[in-house]
């Protein structure tokens, strides 16, 4: 009897702390936030995996819960803002995410904002402010909506520079300080009309900004795959090639149907080498495209496409197989308003080239003309298209001379 009585209270004791621990009103009183807290880590976790492997709905299921759970905190209204922007990242054309990611960013704003008046702890409203605010920036740069981007971009860089240096508080600001450090350099180095905006504000160093992201990568809970999703692009950048290819080969092996993380994983794989492995990824995409999988387009296509293309072309020898391939990168660059840039050139030339093999001269002045006229003219594939239709004129002239 004494048992069964222990048993009853204890799981009475149980029951009472975990309705305490489930009442939203209980965690405004007993925590200060969430970004340290290891209960919600692990209820977020599910959720937020869902989102980066491109399962939005039942993800979506996951944060409305959280947005239950905690109707007065940002975070909630920043993962759902964030999966609005995960939905435009395969091809950043697509406006059809814009006004839900901004409005689910102001909720983010204005909920962080009263926090940050409220509460004595101003890093953590200032972490939700400076994601919120850049990603408004992000995608009002995305749109040409310089104004918007500017004051956005502004506002971002007032909160991060709030966080910085506090990542003793919360490894999850550490991204704040990498992201700063590596952008507040190379912004002004890329693109100098905007140096004014960060006159203002301390200078960058684009190398402690990896090691700080790399750190945020290895130890961050919410900010660990946005960390990566920027490293993989600055290694990129940086012609840090093997990084990117290990990074991105990491990340799709932890979401394979994310397309992002696929396409680089495949685009790295090829710079290095790789060929046998940027073929197999290659053709999984053009696969997951054909069955119309979330978040596989024409940009995964024209990237998978061009690759497969050169592979048959200039590895295998199969022109026929080439030819194919180099036409579908040349329909999705279209089908995706991409023919101003490299893959369409490329494969543009590809045809060319392989036109010339064939002895189709006349078709494959076509297309050289057709480089010419889409390409810049300082470009690799510009100059070669040149010198192909320079060098053919040539022959003709002197074909004539010998016939007189």
């Amino acid at each position: 009897m004494k048992t069964i009585l222990l048993t009853v209270w204890l799981v009475g004791l149980a029951a009472i702390a975990q309705a305490q621990l489930y009442d939203p009103s209980a965690f405004d009183k007993k925590y200060d936030g969430l970004l340290k807290h290891p209960g919600v880590q692990i209820e977020s976790a599910e959720a937020i995996n869902l989102m980066y492997n491109y399962k939005f709905y039942d993800a979506d299921k996951e944060f409305r819960w959280l947005r239950l759970r905690y109707p007065k905190h940002p975070m909630p209204y920043f993962l759902m803002g964030l999966a609005e922007w995960w939905k435009i990242v395969p091809n950043t054309d697509v406006t059809d995410y814009d006004d839900r990611c901004l409005a689910l960013m102001d909720t983010t704003i204005t909920l962080a904002e009263k926090m940050y008046d409220d509460s004595d702890n101003k890093l953590e409203p200032a972490f939700f402010l400076a994601g919120a605010y850049a990603f408004k920036s992000r995608l009002y740069s995305e749109r040409k909506k310089w104004t918007k981007a500017t004051f956005a971009g502004k506002n971002a860089l007032k909160y991060f520079e709030k966080c910085k240096g506090n990542a003793d508080f919360s490894p999850e600001l550490l991204f704040g300080d990498g992201m700063y450090d590596y952008y507040a350099q190379w912004i002004p180095e890329n693109y100098p009309l905007l140096k004014p905006i960060l006159m203002f504000f301390p200078k960058g160093n684009k190398a402690s900004g990896i090691k700080e992201l790399e750190k945020t990568a290895n130890t961050a809970f919410y900010t660990r795959v946005e960390a990566r999703y920027f490293l993989i692009q600055i290694y990129s950048m940086e012609n840090q090639y093997d990084k990117a290819f290990e990074m991105s080969k990491y990340m799709h092996e932890q979401y394979p149907d994310n397309p992002f993380f696929e396409r680089y994983y495949a685009r790295s794989a090829f710079v290095i080498g790789k060929l046998n492995e940027a073929e197999r990824i290659c053709k999984d995409m053009m696969a997951k495209i054909e069955r119309s999988q979330s978040g596989y387009e024409g940009v995964s296509g024209r990237t998978a496409a061009y690759i497969l293309a050169y592979i048959n072309h200039f590895f295998y020898k199969q022109n026929s197989e080439a030819k194919i391939y180099y036409q579908k990168a040349i329909d999705y660059a279209k089908q995706t308003n991409s023919t101003n840039a490299g893959y369409y050139w490329s494969s543009v030339l590809g045809l060319a080239k392989i036109a010339t093999d064939e002895k189709n001269y006349d078709l494959a002045q076509t297309y050289f003309k057709e480089v010419m006229d889409k390409a810049e003219k300082k470009s690799s594939q510009y100059k070669e298209a040149k010198k192909a239709l320079d060098d053919a004129k040539k022959q003709r002239r002197e074909e004539r001379r010998k016939r007189r």
